[in-house]
């Protein structure tokens, strides 16, 4: 792809001055931002981030530097965060080199699972060793804004059922019991309120780089707040039945291993933490990656309760 002309201009006086682009490649990217691969004609490779919704080039560069020697990730090179020189916010890191976790859990022989899953899980554990002074959602200083992230879970799930495409698609009947089992949930959310944690809160294969059986970088951090590591595990969990035999049970072992802690109840818990990122995916356009995937696995989950059952996803 060709570069713009501001942000090659940014590439040769300030993030490479001296190197030359000798080649561009897309790169998967998200919702919110699109991903180039930058190699130099020294054979150099770099990622170049471009934020198209959501301006969280501050929060994840400082996110860089923070967990530095803690948690693998990408190492930032430059930052233009309001855009003052690149004419648009952008982040430049080095290319990790691996496969996701997501690729490696369809090819690898299924006996590495297992050590995947336990790799998987120990990111995990080291991630929510990164404490804050209370919860909330990050400024540019990764200062939390104190909302409680794990409040108001039913609110939320009204008003993205109310305002997104899920309105139409899901039925009267189904829409009215996911806004009870949201509310029914939010007693058991209430036990980890306070939490102070670093969360991913996109944790899942897609954005976990691996070599061999080793996590060589957690990727894509816009979305990270300060809250329970059980967000994490809920959506590291969420399509659970379509891993790899011995996956899950590995991940729940490596985190557990790694000093993260289960609480009485955390299945449930995590599965209503991950509510939170369900109802923001029905409320993005139902032509996204992971609308459909996402309104199919609610309609899953709804289907395998019957009326003796909790109530409960």
């Amino acid at each position: 792809m060709e570069l713009d002309g501001p942000i090659r201009d940014w590439l040769s006086r300030h993030a490479l001055p001296g190197r030359r682009i000798a080649r561009t490649e897309t790169l998967t990217g998200g919702y919110s931002n699109d991903n180039v691969l930058l190699v130099t004609d020294g054979g150099e490779r770099y990622v170049l981030r471009r934020y198209l919704r959501r301006n969280s080039c501050a929060v994840e560069a400082a996110l860089a530097r923070r967990l530095d020697g803690i948690v693998p990730v990408a190492e930032v090179v430059y930052a233009d965060p309001d855009g003052g020189q690149a004419g648009e916010p952008v982040l430049l890191s080095r290319f990790v080199p691996g496969e996701p976790l997501s690729r490696a859990l369809t090819t690898r022989p299924a006996h590495e699972a297992a050590d995947l899953g336990r790799a998987a899980g120990e990111a995990l554990a080291a991630i929510g060793r990164v404490g804050f002074a209370y919860p909330g959602f990050f400024d540019e200083s990764l200062s939390p804004t104190h909302l409680e992230p794990t409040a108001g879970l039913a609110a939320f799930v009204d008003d993205n059922l109310a305002n997104g495409n899920a309105r139409d698609l899901l039925s009267a009947a189904e829409r009215d019991r996911l806004l009870d089992i949201a509310g029914a949930y939010e007693p058991l959310l209430a036990g980890v309120a306070g939490a102070r944690q670093l969360v991913h809160s996109d944790y899942n294969p897609k954005n976990i780089m691996v070599r061999g059986t080793a996590v060589v970088a957690v990727l894509d951090w816009e979305f990270a707040f300060s809250s329970t590591p059980l967000f994490d595990v809920g959506n590291m969990l969420r399509f659970e039945s379509g891993y790899p035999p011995r996956f899950a049970a590995g991940f729940v072992s490596g985190f557990e291993r790694g000093g993260g802690e289960l609480p009485p109840g955390w299945r449930q818990i995590s599965a209503g933490l991950d509510l939170f990122a369900l109802a923001d995916l029905l409320a993005r356009p139902s032509d996204s990656r992971y609308f459909q995937k996402s309104l199919a696995h609610i309609r899953e989950r709804l289907d395998q309760r019957g009326p003796e059952q909790p109530n409960l996803l």
